[in-house]
């Protein structure tokens, strides 16, 4: 269970898999959770089955089991008739098992301490918002927006066409017409509702997720006595991408944590939002003796993740300001930048190192693993990227912009 909820968030299904085939043996495996705007479904097994599984379907499936309880029974999904495995976790994520054979769930009560486990290892990570989870969440929320838009477009000028085939008056057959007009104008409501499901999941009213910072930070600072003004966005701001909503909230509790760690002292928190940039800036009213680079650093992942501009200052006797840009949308990504999303966190680290021209056993040695480990992984990086040798990895990390990240040795390449 320590592999499964410890590494990766976007490869977590997976692991859930291969630790449950023996005891829950199934040939697919779908995760279902609110909480992670990127990627909602984490999938694993057959693509043919859990390719064809829609959010639609998952919400409508979830509906069907009470929180905290299973259920084996034979649902519509994937084409067909399937015999699943549901188990809803008191947190309100779903999962679901595609089983070997039809029988009921063995050991039922089991399955369920697992995958609270599981849900629970998921919501901890989206709630501390780390760096590699934006990334994540924002390249996946990122691409299903350019999917959806793109099968939007096509099945609606393919819908439209129809529409107006069938609406010609050299057409006499009126009660064809009238079905087939009637067909395609209900498909082409639901088309336009995929996109509609989509933001739905994948968005947030700003207002809304500064009332749920509000409450996180009250619970953070329940034990200190400090005068706190809030001040929300505006009611009416345009919804955000989920994880920038995640992102923000995440950085402005790191801004309050490292502003008040030095005593008690008046806060004021504010965002601010528009159609293109939400804005967080926290001010500390205190004696303005913040260790402002170890902020900045303990920022840093977050903010570089999520391509925002960071400005923080300090002045004794006066106080602290940390002051966050957050564009809502990110900026296209260059083609080398789009390779390097490919990479897990280790493998980027890896190839960080690689970039600065060390061999293995030094990689080895600053890392703390085996050699053959560092090969590996290097391996790896090579498939990924579609490269055949070090040097043209390391030539592709620097064009992307790959830097050393904080805490990596520059030890000698001796």
């Amino acid at each position: 269970m320590c592999d499964v909820i410890s590494g990766p968030l976007s490869d977590i299904a997976r692991r859930m898999s291969r630790y449950l085939a023996e005891s829950w043996p199934h040939t697919a495996l779908v995760i279902f959770t609110r909480e992670c705007t990127g990627r909602p479904r984490k999938v694993a097994g057959q693509t043919e089955v859990v390719g064809q599984v829609t959010i639609e379907a998952l919400e409508e499936l979830k509906l069907t089991v009470p929180l905290g309880h299973h259920a084996v029974r034979s649902v519509r999904l994937s084409g067909g008739e399937r015999w699943v495995w549901l188990v809803r976790d008191a947190t309100d994520t779903l999962l679901v098992l595609f089983p070997r054979a039809e029988i009921d769930i063995p050991d039922p009560s089991g399955l369920a301490a697992v995958f609270g486990m599981v849900a629970t290892s998921i919501r901890q990570q989206v709630a501390q918002a780390g760096p590699d989870y934006l990334a994540e969440s924002r390249a996946a929320s990122s691409a299903r927006a350019r999917t959806i838009d793109e099968l939007t477009a096509t099945h609606e000028a393919t819908v439209a066409g129809i529409l107006a085939t069938l609406r010609s008056p050299r057409l006499d057959d009126r009660r064809a017409r009238s079905i087939a007009a009637d067909a395609a104008s209900v498909a082409l409501v639901a088309i336009r509702s995929t996109r509609a499901i989509d933001r739905v999941l994948g968005e947030e009213r700003p207002a809304a997720a500064f009332t749920r910072l509000r409450e996180e930070i009250v619970s953070l600072l329940r034990d200190r006595e400090l005068d706190v003004e809030y001040v929300p966005p505006r009611a009416d701001s345009p919804s955000i991408p989920g994880e920038v909503a995640s992102g923000a909230r995440a950085i402005t509790k790191t801004a309050v944590l490292g502003l008040v760690g030095r005593g008690d002292s008046r806060l004021r928190i504010a965002w601010a939002s528009d159609a293109q940039v939400l804005t967080v800036d926290v001010r500390d009213q205190g004696a303005g003796d913040v260790e402002i680079e170890a902020l900045r650093r303990s920022l840093q992942g977050r903010v570089q993740a999520l391509h925002a501009e960071a400005e923080l200052e300090s002045v004794p006797g006066w106080g602290c300001r940390v002051f966050v840009r957050l564009p809502l949308e990110p900026p296209v990504a260059a083609p080398d930048q789009t390779l390097l999303a490919r990479l897990n966190p280790r493998q980027r680290e890896v190839l960080v190192l690689v970039a600065m021209g060390k061999r293995n056993k030094v990689i080895a040695d600053e890392l703390g693993v085996a050699e053959s480990t560092v090969k590996f992984h290097v391996a790896g990086v090579l498939k990924k990227l579609d490269v055949s040798t070090r040097g043209e990895a390391a030539a592709l990390g620097v064009r992307a912009g790959l830097t050393p990240r904080p805490g990596v040795a520059r030890g000698s390449t001796a």
